[in-house]
């Protein structure tokens, strides 16, 4: 096998020039999917990150039974939570970890009553990764000793026609299913640019939810956010440790929306790669089918001299899998240079967040990953359509005669 790789490498930069172009468009092509990869990494954890901290959190944990009750949001203490929160926090991965009430209610004004997610918080815990909290713009955020006081969403106070300072009543069910109201002055609003979304939540300090709900020195969820995505199972592990019979879910299972959106991403790009790579398999296959009728007197040479035809079809193969090779470690080197030197200057999309509210989400520069999530798959995908590109001139020089390949001009 050695001599037919010494062969095979040998006769593969016999013609450089065309080899080199090969090479590059493998290559090329195997950087620009590990850049879109690395892009998409950015943008998952600058967008969807951003969204999931919106949404409550990477994880969050609540009291056992609470998962088939979750549509009517139910108000169940979390007795292990000061566990779960010690937990979390003594993890490199965690950002910030905080407790909360999490219930649902209507909110009031003259315009109309309005279904509303009411969140009572501890604002300091939170503020460092929440980003409802970082995008207070008018008035300020609510703080641990408030009463009376909430913050909303601009597309909230929008719909029910309030500005700062302005009252409305917010109305939910207590532990007993009974109802308890309030009428609350506006003390901040919020905006993240997404107005459905801003629609959907009041913001409470927790001594104030406890308070109106009937949960003194209690709480019904832990919300975790993290570094990055992806990080949640280690974390996930350590809070089932510290809290057994906790109920923990991800974004993943909490909000499916999310995890829909990634996977069409990454399947386009998928179907998208292997389009590239079938069209660098046909300028293979072009090489090679050129080796094959510019070398007919050799291989004409080589059956005279006892070469059997799968010696020399292998020959033709193995040329086609070192130019996949070579093509692979061209494009892995680029890619990682591409990505790396982005990762470093990251890719300013503020000046585009009005145009959608998909890209709302931005906040500052979005920072490219190495793109090496996909790697394996991608890798492999070059590979073997190199290879398969090689088939057919290798069956040509394997069917080749030798006396009238020797006779031929």
């Amino acid at each position: 096998m050695t001599t037919y790789l010494r062969l095979a490498w040998r006769n593969l930069w016999r013609q450089r020039r065309r080899t080199l172009i090969i090479v590059f468009s493998i290559g090329l092509g195997l950087a620009l999917m590990m850049m879109y990869d690395g892009m998409v990494g950015g943008f998952e954890q600058s967008i969807y990150g951003n969204a999931i901290q919106v949404l409550g959190g990477n994880i969050q944990a609540h009291a056992p039974g609470y998962q088939s009750r979750a549509a009517q949001n139910p108000l169940l203490p979390l007795d292990a939570a000061d566990s779960l929160v010690s937990a979390a926090r003594a993890r490199p991965e965690v950002v910030t970890a905080a407790k909360r009430i999490n219930t649902g209610g209507l909110a009031t004004s003259r315009a109309g009553a309005f279904a509303v997610g009411i969140y009572g918080i501890e604002p300091e815990a939170e503020k460092a990764a929440n980003l409802v909290l970082q995008r207070v713009t008018a008035g300020r955020l609510v703080q641990a000793d408030d009463r009376d006081v909430a913050l909303i969403g601009r597309g909230l106070a929008e719909a029910m026609g309030l500005a700062l300072g302005d009252r409305f009543t917010l109305a939910g069910k207590a532990t007993r299913d009974q109802m308890r109201t309030r009428t609350l002055t506006i003390i901040g609003i919020y905006d993240v640019g997404l107005r459905e979304l801003e629609k959907k939540a009041v913001y409470l300090s927790l001594a104030e939810a406890q308070e109106l709900y009937g949960l003194t020195g209690q709480v019904t969820e832990v919300a975790i956010s993290l570094r990055q995505i992806g990080q949640e199972p280690a974390v996930v592990a350590a809070l089932k440790a510290a809290a057994p019979n906790a109920e923990i879910q991800t974004w993943a299972t909490s909000f499916p929306e999310l995890q829909s959106a990634l996977a069409a991403k990454g399947g386009a790009m998928d179907v998208f790669g292997v389009i590239v790579m079938v069209i660098a398999g046909i300028g293979i296959l072009n090489l090679l089918l050129m080796a094959v009728y510019e070398r007919t007197r050799e291989i004409g040479l080589l059956g005279a001299l006892g070469f059997r035809p799968g010696q020399i079809g292998l020959m033709f193969l193995l040329e086609g899998a070192l130019i996949g090779l070579v093509g692979l470690a061209f494009g892995i080197a680029l890619g990682l240079v591409l990505n790396l030197t982005l990762g470093q200057v990251g890719l300013d999309y503020s000046k585009f967040a009005s145009m959608s509210e998909y890209l709302a989400l931005i906040s500052g520069k979005v920072y490219p990953t190495l793109g090496v999530e996909k790697l394996p798959q991608r890798a492999i995908t070059v590979f073997v359509i190199a290879t398969l590109a090689a088939l057919l001139p290798a069956r040509e020089a394997a069917r080749s005669e030798p006396a009238r390949a020797l006779h031929f001009v």
